[in-house]
């Protein structure tokens, strides 16, 4: 940050506390969108010959923006990365705009680069069953297997997050038929759970040889401690490999194929969004495109050409 002015950095810390506080943004996205504006402050620093003050900032020059955007893009950030990037970038100026009564217009009209967006990838229904097998089949210990199972099974059949089940704690067992679960940007919503993930939880905690008290959490690594989501990322690797299943069977794509085949088998796209947490429905319509291009295969195989 030595090519920020004290003020600026100030502003920084201020405004990254309210995302946090205020908005509920979740720690990894501040500290990304810190980084990209910390990024972007330096680069204009040496861009413009010095550090810029707050109202500077606001009524920069589209020109400015433009050379960020190409500079980032001559070093290798992907468009994905760069929208991202630019996305922080406005939130930080509009902020500072509305505290310094300058029109940031200029700056915040500014368009990032187009990209493809990527299509989530499920399982099909047998692959995601056939994981959720294989995982419990290879545990080490009885108690091991019991515990990869459950926590595979609320992805899938709670389509819940791998950082919302692994935060479970004690006091969620025996589950009820309705599980409170507080997601990303600290918001809650309310998720049915299907008979098959209380019994699998209901196994695990039978089996497991520690004392799972209710502040504590639920699903407990081989000493004890909280399970670690690299070791459940691990054994779904093993599992894939086994199976012959892609790279992209990962514990994401458990909460994909949840949300994919509610959908193919009806459900409302509304009811969809709601359940896996999303704060807008442009997020939970990218498994319309999947479910399409799942047909759109069927078809194919089908209907081949000559």
């Amino acid at each position: 940050m030595t090519a920020i002015s004290p003020q600026v950095r100030e502003a920084l810390a201020t405004w990254s506390q309210q995302l946090s506080a205020i908005h509920g943004a979740a720690r990894n996205t501040v500290t990304a969108y810190l980084r990209d504006v910390t990024g972007y402050l330096n680069f204009l620093a040496v861009h413009r010959g010095g550090a810029e003050g707050l109202a500077g900032l606001a009524s920069l020059p589209q020109g400015d923006l433009r050379a960020w955007m190409a500079h980032e893009r001559a070093r290798g950030v992907s468009a994905r990365s760069l929208a991202r990037a630019l996305s922080a970038v406005k939130n930080f100026t509009a902020w500072v705009a509305d505290r310094a009564g300058v029109d940031a217009t200029t700056v915040l009209s500014a368009r990032g680069p187009r990209f493809t967006r990527k299509l989530p990838r499920p399982l099909s229904v047998t692959g995601a069953q056939d994981m959720i097998d294989t995982v419990a089949e290879q545990g080490r210990e009885d108690w091991v297997g019991a515990r990869d199972r459950a926590v595979l099974t609320l992805l899938y059949g709670c389509g819940l997050r791998i950082s919302e089940a692994l935060g479970l704690t004690g006091a969620a067992h025996p589950l009820a038929e309705v599980l409170r679960i507080t997601g990303k940007g600290n918001k809650t919503r309310l998720v049915p759970v299907l008979p098959v993930a209380r019994a699998a939880v209901a196994d695990y905690v039978r089996l497991c040889p520690f004392d799972l008290e209710a502040k504590g959490p639920l699903f407990r690594g081989a000493r004890g401690g909280p399970l670690n989501p690299r070791l459940i990322s691990g054994v779904m690797e093993t599992a894939r490999m086994q199976l012959g299943l892609p790279a992209t069977a990962t514990p994401h794509a458990m909460r994909h194929s949840f949300a994919t085949h509610l959908l193919s088998a009806g459900g409302d796209l509304r009811a969809i969004q709601d359940l896996l947490g999303h704060a807008s429905l442009s997020t939970t319509q990218v498994y319309t495109a999947v479910d399409a291009a799942r047909l759109m295969e069927v078809y194919e195989k089908a209907h081949p050409r000559a």
